[in-house]
């Protein structure tokens, strides 16, 4: 299915049956005014919240926990957005990714363009349908990735880690584990950089081109990452969105790989 849906387009879908809308935003902002019909989720229920990992992910139980009382199965069409350009939109597309439920589509820029270009929104908070949780599920292997499964392949030609942290975090000139750096050969493009700020942090029209020129093409397989697989969940979404279908989530990140022994780390630019 097509990942990405515009403001114009869930405008008129609202209503409609089996549309699920998920607000990842800050709590105070759902409050205040949201996409009409949609429910909110913090994203710490998608995350394992301990040190110092605290974004790796939970036990599939708990994320099939979140599914069920989100109402999420299969038949219904998801749709995710919040209020920093796609960052927890993104965490709670792999992790329905992870479960093997790919019917998410993002709201492009999030309730940024949808608040500023005047879309209507409402106030009172939506309770969701639960459904019952689905103990069959079974964790899909093509869409998280673990240390000892990129070290095995940092050396190959047709693999590559996308790092989306800052460049100061890659050079290792700002530090948030016991060592800084990055993972060899890793090519960095912060998150950021694939927000269209002049059109209300929408994905840039031109995402691809910016991917292929720094050697992050659809024919390869990557790893993205970040310090905590907060912004890495956006580039690993957006590559998604644009058809990757050989992109992988780290979600242990920097916060795991930085603070092991036997990782290897460069330091300074590539």
């Amino acid at each position: 299915m097509n990942h990405l849906i515009e403001p114009e387009t869930l405008k008129d879908q609202l209503g409609t049956p089996d549309l699920i809308i998920v607000d990842l935003c800050n709590p105070s902002l759902y409050q205040q005014q949201h996409v009409p019909g949609a429910v909110h989720l913090s994203g710490q229920h998608l995350i394992a919240g301990i040190p110092p990992v605290p974004g790796a992910c939970p036990e599939i139980s708990k994320l099939s926990a979140v599914m069920a009382y989100l109402g999420i199965d299969h038949s219904k069409k998801v749709v995710l957005y919040d209020d920093e350009g796609g960052g927890w939109a993104g965490r709670m597309a792999w992790s329905m990714d992870l479960l093997g439920l790919d019917n998410w589509q993002y709201l492009n820029g999030g309730i940024v363009p949808w608040i500023k270009e005047g879309f209507p929104t409402e106030s009172s908070a939506n309770q969701p349908n639960s459904i019952e949780v689905d103990a069959l599920i079974v964790p899909c292997a093509k869409t998280r990735i673990v240390a000892d499964e990129i070290i095995a392949s940092i050396d190959n030609a047709d693999f590559a880690v996308w790092d989306a942290r800052s460049p100061g975090e890659y050079t290792g000139d700002t530090i948030r584990s016991s060592r800084g750096g990055h993972i060899p050969n890793a090519i960095n493009l912060e998150w950021t950089m694939l927000m269209d700020r002049e059109k209300n942090l929408r994905i840039r029209d031109d995402a691809q081109q910016i991917l292929d020129n720094l050697g992050l093409s659809k024919d390869k397989e990557i790893a993205t990452h970040c310090q905590s697989h907060h912004r890495s969940s956006f580039t690993y979404m957006v590559a998604k969105i644009l058809g990757y279908d050989r992109i992988r989530g780290y979600d242990g990140s920097w916060g795991e790989w930085g603070n092991l022994e036997h990782t290897p780390v460069e330091i300074g630019p590539k």
